[in-house]
């Protein structure tokens, strides 16, 4: 096995999309800033996300079995702060005062490319959930991304672009 350490330091400078990861049912509303977000399989459509499997966004998951993955456009920061818990002890009503509608599967945040998913399966490994969805219904925002990568946010832009 490789050490901790190394593996964190090394996921460091992996690039990863922003995205907030909602849902709601009978377990409530609830959303979390994810960066383990992936496209699995064009047939049937499906993307996966990792939540970990004693958070709130976790657990809510896997009782609604319905989720919606939200990827943020860049300029979104804020946003993405606010679902991280950044301003969680001034605004706890994490969706209070932002634009969004509320779909089936979870709130789809104004501005995001939003994949609206059914779970389909959760696989547990260590100490987190691969919530794989069958995606249901998408918004696309066809927005520049908001990026994250070591310990900061970043815009894409094609190479040698200005």
């Amino acid at each position: 096995m490789v050490d901790r350490s190394l593996f964190i330091e090394a996921m460091r400078h992996v690039a990863q999309s922003v995205t907030v990861v909602t849902t709601q049912g009978a377990d409530g509303c609830t959303g979390a800033t994810v960066s383990a977000f992936s496209s699995l399989s064009a047939d049937p459509p499906s993307v996966l996300v990792c939540l970990r499997s004693d958070s709130r966004i976790g657990l809510a998951v896997g009782r609604n079995r319905v989720f919606c993955v939200n990827v943020l456009p860049e300029g979104a920061s804020a946003l993405a702060g606010r679902f991280a818990g950044r301003f969680d002890a001034e605004e706890p009503d994490r969706f209070g005062a932002i634009d969004c509608r509320h779909s089936r599967s979870g709130p789809v945040l104004s501005g995001a490319t939003a994949f609206e998913c059914t779970v389909d399966q959760i696989i547990t490994h260590g100490s987190h959930d691969i919530c794989i969805g069958n995606v249901t219904a998408i918004t696309n925002a066809a927005t520049p991304p908001l990026a994250y990568m070591d310990g900061s946010f970043h815009i894409v832009r094609p190479e040698g672009a200005s």
